[in-house]
């Protein structure tokens, strides 16, 4: 088969997307199985919040392997680059937690503001993404949001990096430099009473680039070593980096699956040991399994290029944003209104019958597929509209007639 060279959409990595947001709720979800199944694996599932880590790898991939030949630290380019990814992912995050404080309005949901005393101002703490620098905060709004302050960060520090790597060679001691940063942040307020703001090291390496860091200094040097040895699509049956990598990132769950839960946390990740496993092993192999799908021919890449599967990825941010919050509040309301109404209509008819709605697995699988449809039908009415509507407006920078940053399979979570 001829070779080609890899473009900058790719559709398995779109898919990857879709693969990671359902690990995440998966994870939420764990204890669905709480009955039936050993309590092993619950906590296997339970550390499926990898999908997260998926996500950072994968974005650092994207934006090293699109802009690191030829950013420009000039004010016109800066401004095209923030307009892409204003576009791409702050439309939707805006909409939906706009969407959870109205919710809160309504019905004083505890968990949109956990405690803080203004709604207004936590609300402009959401939708600047701040919140996420502050321990006590960061689960307010739309609680897996915390993770695109992690994002924003880094694609504010993206060219930065791309460019101390190329002028000084010292691409590996930004990662060091700038955890080291938020190590000492950690040593300045962590007693210092304010929202916990790098409050302690658990909160700095799991829910912050300063500690996160390396999982997007890995996607960058996958993304320098596809570049440089210009890696192909060969269409020949090789598994090993694909199905190593795959089955490596599962080893490393069950790692984080063993270990003791600290104190006041839910998972193994909490650990010391499962820091160092979810942060840097686990992300090795990412971007292991990732250059096997960039390089080889094999069932699973087949899979996730499938065009069902691109629209799943295509959706997943908004799936991301929607699986657990105000919405899947909302959903789950309705799901047990419907159970009572069903019981009280047997009832009435002296039957006693199964409602489909008592089960609560099966509540969270029709969660899951109606919160997919929501997702699909937002991507199409709404994301996709109004990311081309920035993307051809003015803002920031006058519109171009010609754009190539295609980042349909940017990663946002």
């Amino acid at each position: 088969m001829a070779q080609k060279p890899l473009q900058n959409y790719i559709p398995a990595l779109t898919g990857v997307r879709a693969l990671a947001a359902y690990l995440v709720f998966i994870s939420h979800f764990a204890w669905v199985f709480d009955e039936k199944f050993p309590r092993g694996v619950q906590r296997f599932l339970n550390e499926f919040h990898i999908g997260v880590t998926i996500f950072f790898v994968l974005s650092g991939f994207l934006i090293a392997f699109r802009y690191f030949d030829n950013f420009k630290l000039t004010g016109d380019w800066f401004k095209q680059y923030l307009k892409n990814r204003v576009a791409r992912i702050y439309p939707m995050y805006f909409l939906l937690t706009a969407g959870a404080f109205i919710y809160y309005y309504f019905t004083r949901d505890p968990k949109i503001i956990n405690g803080f005393g203004s709604p207004v101002g936590l609300f402009f703490m959401n939708i600047t993404f701040i919140r996420g620098f502050f321990n006590q905060l960061k689960f307010t709004g739309i609680a897996q949001g915390w993770s695109l302050t992690v994002e924003e960060c880094f694609y504010f520090s993206a060219p930065f990096i791309f460019y101390f790597a190329k002028k000084y060679h010292r691409f590996w001691l930004q990662w060091a430099v700038v955890t080291l940063f938020g190590v000492g942040l950690v040593m300045i307020f962590r007693n210092v009473n304010w929202y916990g703001f790098f409050g302690n090291f658990t909160f700095m390496f799991l829910y912050t680039f300063l500690g996160r860091c390396f999982e997007f200094f890995v996607g960058i040097q996958l993304a320098l070593i596809v570049k440089r040895k210009q890696a192909q699509i060969t269409g020949q049956a090789k598994t090993w980096f694909t199905y190593s990598g795959f089955a490596l990132i599962f080893v490393f769950v069950g790692v984080m699956s063993v270990l003791p839960i600290p104190k006041g946390e839910v998972a193994g990740l909490h650990h010391p040991i499962g820091i160092i496993t979810n942060n840097y092993l686990l992300s090795t192999s990412i971007a292991i399994f990732f250059y096997g799908l960039l390089t080889e021919s094999t069932l699973l890449k087949k899979i996730l290029s499938l065009k069902f599967v691109e629209l799943l990825g295509k959706s997943s941010y908004i799936f991301y944003l929607i699986h657990l919050g105000w919405m899947y509040d909302l959903l789950h309301h309705y799901l047990n209104k419907w159970n009572d109404d069903i019981f009280e209509l047997y009832d009435k008819w002296g039957k006693d019958w199964i409602s489909p709605f008592q089960y609560d697995n099966l509540n969270v699988l029709y969660a899951f597929i109606i919160l997919n449809g929501v997702a699909i039908l937002l991507f199409r009415l709404v994301e996709e509209p109004l990311n081309h509507y920035i993307r051809q407006s003015d803002f920031l920078i006058k519109n171009k007639p010609r754009n190539p940053d295609n980042n349909s399979a940017a990663i946002k979570a």
